[in-house]
């Protein structure tokens, strides 16, 4: 009687995983299909050699222009630029929480990196909008602009920093205790087992870390609408005005765009190709993992 009810227990358990598994596939098939439905009108309406080459992204005035490359010239430059800020702190310091951090330190200092993965990105926006800008980039760049790429990818820079740091610390942790005590046999410094052993021994998980964070930096939307501004356009200045494609997203999904035209749709449009790009860079991040995978005993 035990045996069965254990049985039964354990059946009940396997079906509701199994349950959260298709749960999680149908909501991701279910964005795909409106994704791609309501998009599809757009793509009708407008060629997609035009929209994907086009120069222009004025869909909202007349003459309308679709050309969605100033958009992916705003959220590379952000993106870039979170990356150029939280990849180098985001990876010392899950070399120091590893390799240096006593333990009591680093069952402090972790939790407390990750909160700030939990602060509100709206925060985040004001915060590069009231202090950033004013006190850091214009005092160096007085030509900075109020709305501008370099304070949005200042702070969504910091908003990865727990991602690369949580999970480089991880992945370094992973590496087996025998090399370090081996080069450390060699006359090897602390430095050098951190940078020539135990880095290149965790490079997948490391790398795969920074694509994740990468994929972060793509999708943010509140931080980088608030500071980068809503002007479209295709620069190279991280100091001028941008729009990314998360951005233009929150602009036309306040309410005031009708349903069925093609405005509405291009929001659609807009998040299928944002869509594809992230789904692009996490395919990227699977590869690497599988390439510099190392395995040990």
């Amino acid at each position: 009687m035990t045996r069965a009810l254990q049985k039964i227990r354990e059946g009940g358990i396997r079906g509701f995983l199994i349950a959260c598994a298709l749960l999680s596939v149908l909501t991701t098939a279910g964005i795909i299909w409106v994704l791609v439905s309501e998009s599809a009108p757009f793509f009708a309406a407008v060629p997609l050699r035009e929209y994907a080459l086009g120069l222009k992204w004025e869909p909202l005035l007349d003459p309308r222009k679709f050309g969605l490359l100033p958009l992916v010239c705003g959220t590379v430059l952000v993106a870039g630029g979170a990356l150029l800020v939280g990849v180098p702190i985001g990876l010392a310091t899950a070399i120091f929480m590893s390799e240096y951090a006593p333990g009591w330190l680093r069952q402090i200092a972790k939790p407390v990196l990750e909160i700030l993965a939990g602060i509100p990105s709206v925060v985040y926006g004001y915060f590069a909008l009231l202090f950033v800008t004013p006190f850091i980039l214009r005092p160096l760049i007085p030509s900075t602009e109020v709305f501008n790429a370099a304070s949005a990818a200042i702070v969504v820079g910091v908003m990865i920093i727990p991602t690369i740091a949580s999970l480089g610390d991880d992945a370094l942790r992973a590496v087996p205790r025998t090399l370090r005590e081996a080069a450390y046999a060699l006359a090897a410094t602390r430095l050098e087992v951190s940078t020539r052993v135990v880095l290149p021994g965790a490079l997948s998980g490391v790398v795969a870390a920074c694509l994740l964070a990468l994929a972060r930096a793509i999708g943010e939307t509140m931080a980088v609408a608030l500071a980068a501004g809503m002007r479209p356009r295709l620069t190279g200045n991280p100091f001028e005005s941008v729009q990314t494609m998360t951005g233009y997203i929150v602009q036309v999904s306040m309410g005031d765009t009708p349903r069925g035209t093609i405005e509405y749709q291009t929001i659609f449009a807009v998040g299928l190709s944002l869509f594809l790009i992230t789904l692009i860079v996490n395919l990227v991040a699977q590869r690497v993992l599988r390439r510099f995978r190392e395995a040990y005993e």
